[in-house]
C-alpha cells in the first residue's frame, strides 16, 4: 500500500498533475495541503474518474486539507482535541467553520481519516511568519495541542498504527534547510522553539521518511531560482507511530515533481506500507474507473 502527502498548493491550479502522478505512482492513499477552495470548488470528478474517494476541509481560498483514497475512508475528524484557532471568522462560514479553546475561529488545517486499520492526518501547520508575530505564538500552541492529542490517542492505543502528513513548516535540523535567506536562530522554520516543539514528538512518533532517504528537499520557493540552485528545506514529512513505522518497508521524496509546467512549490512524500504487518486486512477496492 502505498500513502503519500502533498502540499498542491492550490489543487484547481494542479488538480490534472496531482491525479495523473496519483495513476502513475499508483499511490493508495494522499494527504493534500494548501488546497486552497472549498469543497464545492474542489476538481471532485477528476479524482473520481481515476477510482478515488475524496474527503476535503476548505473554508475559503486559503488553507485547506484533504484526502483521496482508493479505500473507504471513516471516522473523518476536521479538527483534534484543543487544536487553537486564529483571525477573524470566515463570512459565511460563522457557524461552520468551528472556534478554538482559546476562543478564535478554527482554520482548515486537519483533516484525519481512518482507512483499513490505519488512522491518518492531513496537516497543514501553521507558517509562523516571522519571530515575534503571533502567528509564531498560534503555531507554537498548535504543535502543543497536536502533541497532546497525539499522546492521548496512543495512551488510549499504544498500537495504534496512527500517520500524521504534511506540511510541517519546520526544518528540524541544520541538514534540513538550504535556504540562504533563513538564519538559525533569526527565522521561522529553524527557530530554537519550533525545533523544540517539533522534537516534543519524538516519545510516539518517528519519521518514517527520514532512515530510508537521509537527505532531499521537500519544498523550493518560486523566488531567486531556488530549485535549479537546490536551495530547499525539509518541511514535509510522514511521521508515524511505532505500529504504523514498523509496517514502513520503502519511501521516497518525489524531486521531479518540481519540474515541469506550474508545478507546487512542494513535492510529494511517500511511504510503502506492508499492511500484513499492520495485523489486519484491505479489501480490494479497485473497482472504480480508472483513467491511464
Amino acid at each position: 500500500m502505498r500513502i503519500a502527502t502533498w502540499n498542491v498548493n492550490s489543487i484547481r491550479t494542479r488538480f490534472g498533475r496531482v491525479v495523473d502522478w496519483l495513476v502513475r505512482e499508483d499511490i493508495d492513499v494522499l494527504a493534500m495541503q494548501e488546497i486552497k477552495c472549498r469543497p464545492d470548488q474542489f476538481p471532485v470528478e477528476a479524482f473520481e474518474q481515476a477510482g478515488y474517494q475524496l474527503e476535503i476541509h476548505g473554508l475559503n481560498q486559503w488553507n485547506g486539507v484533504a484526502f483521496a483514497s482508493r479505500h473507504e475512508m471513516t471516522d473523518v475528524a476536521r479538527s483534534f482535541e484543543g487544536m487553537p484557532g486564529f483571525g477573524k471568522p470566515v463570512k459565511g462560514q460563522e457557524e461552520t467553520q468551528g472556534v478554538g479553546p482559546n476562543g478564535l475561529p478554527l482554520e482548515a488545517r486537519a483533516l484525519g481519516v481512518t482507512v483499513g486499520d490505519l488512522r491518518l492526518w492531513s496537516l497543514y501547520v501553521p507558517n509562523g511568519r516571522a519571530l515575534g508575530d503571533p502567528h509564531l505564538d498560534y503555531k507554537l500552541s498548535w504543535l502543543e495541542a497536536l502533541r497532546s492529542a497525539t499522546e492521548a490517542w496512543l495512551d488510549e492505543d499504544p498500537d495504534l498504527p496512527l500517520a500524521l502528513m504534511g506540511d510541517w513548516n519546520i526544518a528540524p535540523l541544520d541538514s534540513d534547510m538550504g535556504d540562504p535567506s533563513f538564519t538559525v536562530g533569526e527565522s521561522t522554520h529553524v527557530s530554537p522553539e519550533e525545533r523544540a516543539a517539533f522534537a516534543a514528538f519524538a516519545p510516539y512518533l518517528d519519521d518514517v521518511v527520514r532512515p530510508i532517504v537521509p537527505e532531499g528537499f521537500t519544498f523550493w520557493d518560486y523566488k531567486a531560482g531556488r530549485f535549479p540552485k537546490n536551495q530547499g528545506m525539509r518541511i514535509d514529512f510522514i511521521m508515524g507511530s511505532r505500529a504504523f513505522a514498523d509496517a514502513v518497508t520503502g519511501a521516497s521524496i518525489e524531486r521531479d515533481e518540481r519540474k515541469g509546467d506550474a508545478p507546487s512549490d512542494h513535492v510529494p512524500v511517500v511511504c510503502d506500507i506492508d499492511v500484513d504487518l499492520l495485523g489486519g486486512t484491505f479489501e480490494d477496492e479497485y473497482d472504480r474507473p480508472m483513467v491511464f
